[in-house]
């Protein structure tokens, strides 16, 4: 279904700029962060200083002012840069596990048809063999060996090719359960961050209403 979604026309046009959109907006968010880095310890140092130096309240609340906004760019800049790096992931282990999918039914497929052409072969040598035994001379008996001769060997290559076929289908089905399993287990830490970041936006607007307050 997500496969289906990518290929939207619209998506396809943009697929042509997704890197550069990426790196843009990866390139934004670190320098986000490190400002709000930067901020958080600039305003740490004057809060130290101001609250040491014992100044008026209206400058000293002014400064916490400063460095709780500065924190919250910071919390808000790192789980963006996080999560959007989550998400970038996120897309490109949904389209390999669509590739894979797509994949693991062409070789069923494969499998199935090749499984089916040496049954109806073998059907065939049976009915030969049946309608050739004890009838002949010499040189009919010589064409009858020839043919089954034939006919093993075109036996044996379609075992062959089965044998090869059936391989590449175990491995590809295992790699569909690991793409599956990595898929499920960014699924469930995508979650508990978001739970994480709804805890801290909680907190910092309780911290914010009392600041208000």
């Amino acid at each position: 279904r997500w496969q289906k979604i990518f290929m939207i026309p619209l998506w396809s046009k943009m697929a042509v700029f997704w890197n550069k959109m990426f790196l843009t907006i990866i390139v934004l968010l670190i320098v986000l962060f490190l400002d709000a880095v930067r901020e958080v310890r600039k305003y740490s140092s004057v809060h130290v200083n101001e609250k040491a130096a014992n100044v008026n309240s209206s400058a000293f609340d002014h400064i916490q002012m400063k460095l709780f906004r500065s924190q919250r760019n910071l919390y808000l800049s790192g789980f963006s840069l996080f999560l959007w790096l989550v998400l970038r992931r996120t897309i490109t282990l949904l389209t390999q596990l669509a590739k894979e999918m797509t994949s693991h039914a062409a070789l069923e497929t494969q499998v199935n048809d090749a499984t089916e052409a040496a049954k109806k072969y073998m059907a065939e040598n049976e009915r030969l063999q049946e309608a050739l035994s004890g009838k002949g001379s010499g040189k009919k008996k010589e064409s009858t060996e020839a043919t089954q001769e034939k006919l093993k060997e075109e036996v044996e290559h379609l075992k062959e090719e089965l044998q090869k076929t059936s391989t590449a289908f175990h491995k590809a089905k295992n790699e569909v359960a690991a793409v599956k399993k990595q898929s499920d287990s960014i699924r469930r830490e995508y979650d508990h961050l978001m739970k994480e970041y709804e805890r801290l936006q909680q907190s910092l607007n309780t911290a914010e209403d009392k600041k208000d307050l």
